[in-house]
């Protein structure tokens, strides 16, 4: 993935403790995590591995171990994924999105801005990937609920309020269960929540860094 080489690992458990090892391989004592999606995932399960390692975590459009219907994500996806294909437009445009006229006029800005970088882009993400990194987000829908009780740092919890492909209710059920948590709930907004709201996210973001 990204600039990476190598392959994929199969589960979250793998990702978390491959990221742990970077981490400390870098000699960073403390770090604030960002996770997306998936990468929201990883970064839960680096805080409750290695506690001491986060100092705050941003996380957004994702979900708990076991939480409503992450296992299902294909099912949702694919029909969006092949509406993608026949009409000739980006997955990203109909996952990411709601179909409102301001979904998506946020869906043609956002994948614009994805092409404004013209240098050092990241690689295309291969089949192989595609289907580990789906393989790690079924499993994790199955597993069973983690003590996100244990999560002590602060923690900022953001996404749309109609995300298909981690429902909604998986934000709100972060924000209960971790004590340290502020949630945002963007309206008429879906997946891709803090991409069409980026300039409010920024800014949120940036005070809860910096607090």
């Amino acid at each position: 993935m990204g600039g990476s080489g190598g392959a994929a690992p199969l589960t979250v458990d793998e990702m978390a403790r491959d990221a742990i090892a970077l981490i400390r391989t870098l000699g960073f004592e403390q770090v604030d995590l960002f996770g997306f999606s998936l990468g929201g995932f990883v970064a839960q399960d680096i805080a409750l591995k290695a506690p001491d390692l986060v100092r705050k975590l941003i996380l957004t459009g994702t979900g708990p171990a076991g939480g409503k219907d992450i296992d299902k994500v294909w099912a949702v996806s694919e029909p969006l994924i092949q509406r993608g294909a026949s009409e000739g437009k980006d997955p990203k445009f109909f996952l990411f999105f709601t179909s409102s006229d301001t979904g998506r006029q946020a869906a043609e800005d956002f994948l614009g801005r994805l092409q404004e970088r013209k240098v050092n882009r990241d690689n295309e993400a291969t089949p192989e990937a595609f289907q580990r990194q789906l393989q790690a987000i079924e499993a994790w829908g199955r597993q069973s609920p983690q003590n996100l009780g244990s999560i002590r740092i602060p923690v900022l919890v953001a996404n749309g309020d109609q995300d298909v492909m981690v429902p909604t209710e998986n934000s709100h059920d972060l924000a209960r269960r971790i004590p340290n948590a502020q949630l945002v709930i963007y309206e008429d907004a879906g997946h891709g929540g803090i991409f069409q709201n980026h300039a409010d996210f920024v800014s949120k973001a940036l005070v809860f860094l910096t607090d």
